[in-house]
């Protein structure tokens, strides 16, 4: 962080700031800066003001005693030391220097806000349905071919992440990348109104969140809000090739600025020519400006093309060269849960189980299908999907199907809807798609048993394993697993 002091914090959030004895016999004091901001009392270091947050699970305000002895130098909290020895057992005896609110999450974004007013670095503010934590990866491996750039790291793209992002900007930061995700109407204006982006870029309307946003116009509405608290003097970048966003063409009186595939001829950077070289990623000409010049994508899928052009945009805006925008995107690394691929013996797996919706899943299972060998999908419920969601599992599992691979094995309470689907579309098309097997398990250790038994008829040596489901299904698990039953060996390249 920069220099922040607890009488600017306190008035920022607007909570009362006491100076116990303890505190003052330490040397801290209305001017003393803070060094860091965290929720996790496990990443405490000396100087760090910590956010005593209620959850659902943990309340935070029982590390109070551990997170001062760590070096903390200053407590927000929503609880008094009293009530805090009451309910949690911590002596008021052990406090030092503490801000008391109502509210400690609404504090940490008042903090974060405020804190963003004392920033003059340029902010890329990334949303969309599909792609985001893709696109930061391409933005930010761009942008530092010539700066010092920070990024939304893991999942911290929330009304809680957003905010901590920005608490972890320091000085010889040169710009920020952050990464905003929602799942309902009014959150966007208030992750805008922390990170107040001088750059938007909206990755595609999908159909995610459908519990809440109802429709693809109601995605729209809701990710678009970002425009209300952005800089007014930003600029705008929206994939053309969506058909919900080619129809917005001003922001604040200013033209948007489109990017893509070529789809639509008001892209101002597009990509042609490509190249796709299976999971090895593709190549391809990009279109930038008044110039064009070729560019490597290393992370497999067609879309992924998409997402660097986007980079590119941001990283024209910025004054970056065709060759240093050329090197950011050639040299970007994948994520995991996000397209990974992870070379097992006689096997490669494909790593996108960090979450799913019926656009990202066809998207997996095109990858997928670009595997010159066995190919099989394990794919499980996608969630927030509202009352179409047993129509759009179906759906996807009919597309699974209609791919051609070899196995498809779904796994979940709703994954049922993706069998079925998949069931009948194997039964229309039986001559046209002879070879594929299907299995349903309602639950993971239901599979993993299956697994144990059964194992080469469910994953065949040599095939190409696709793991897809939302976050809360916790593939992850199945990534350890799997990777552990086939070991990766030294130098192996996946297959293409």
């Amino acid at each position: 962080m920069k220099q922040m002091t607890l009488q600017q914090i306190a008035r920022a959030c607007g909570g009362a700031l006491t100076l116990t004895e303890r505190a003052v016999g330490m040397g801290i004091g209305l001017d003393t800066e803070v060094t860091a901001a965290v929720l996790d009392s496990r990443k405490i270091e000396t100087g760090a003001l910590f956010f005593a947050t209620v959850g659902e699970r943990v309340d935070g305000h029982s590390f109070v005693g551990v997170v001062y002895k760590a070096g903390a130098a200053c407590v927000v909290t929503q609880k008094t030391p009293e009530q805090v020895e009451r309910e949690c057992g911590v002596p008021a005896s052990l406090w030092g220097a503490y801000i008391l609110v109502q509210d400690t999450l609404k504090a940490l974004c008042a903090v974060g806000e405020y804190y963003r007013s004392t920033l003059s670095i340029p902010i890329v503010g990334i949303t969309g349905s599909v792609g985001k934590t893709s696109t930061k990866e391409f933005v930010a491996g761009v942008l530092s071919k010539k700066y010092r750039v920070l990024k939304t790291e893991g999942n911290y793209n929330n009304e809680i992440g957003v905010p901590l992002t920005l608490l972890r900007i320091r000085q010889e930061h040169e710009a920020a990348v952050v990464e905003m995700g929602i799942s309902d109407f009014g959150e966007m204006h208030r992750l805008a109104k922390m990170a107040r982006p001088t750059v938007c870029l909206i990755t595609n309307i999908g159909q995610c969140h459908l519990e809440n946003l109802k429709t693809r116009d109601g995605i729209l509405r809701a990710k678009t809000e970002i425009f209300d608290e952005m800089d007014p003097d930003g600029e705008v970048y929206l994939n053309g090739e969506d058909d919900k966003l080619a129809t917005v063409r001003n922001v604040h009186g200013k033209p948007v600025h489109f990017f893509g595939v070529g789809g639509n001829p008001e892209e101002e950077v597009y990509a042609t020519d490509l190249v796709e070289k299976g999971l090895y990623g593709s190549e391809a000409m990009l279109h930038l400006g008044q110039g064009q010049f070729p560019i490597s994508v290393p992370l497999p899928g067609s879309h992924m093309v998409i997402n660097a052009a986007a980079a590119a945009c941001v990283g024209r805006l910025l004054g970056l060269s065709e060759e240093e925008i050329a090197a950011g995107i050639r040299d970007v690394k994948p994520v995991s849960g996000r397209s990974r691929l992870i070379p097992l013996r006689d096997h490669v797996l494909i790593d996108d189980c960090y979450n799913a919706n019926p656009v990202s899943m066809r998207a997996a299972i095109d990858l997928l299908n670009q595997a010159d060998t066995a190919k099989v999908a394990i794919l499980g419920d996608m969630f927030e999907l509202g009352e179409d969601s047993e129509r759009m599992h179906t759906e996807t599992g009919a597309y699974a199907a209609g791919a051609g691979l070899d196995g498809i094995i779904c796994i979940g309470e709703n994954a049922r809807y993706l069998y079925r689907g998949a069931m009948g579309a194997v039964d229309r098309t039986r001559e046209a798609a002879p070879r594929t097997k299907l299995f349903y398990f309602r639950a993971k250790d239901d599979f993993l048993e299956a697994l144990s038994a059964q194992g080469e008829e469910l994953l065949p040596d040599g095939c190409a394993i696709l793991l897809k489901a939302s976050h809360g299904m916790g593939f992850q698990e199945l990534v350890t697993v799997l990777e552990k039953r086939f070991p990766s060996p030294e130098n192996r390249r996946p297959c293409s």
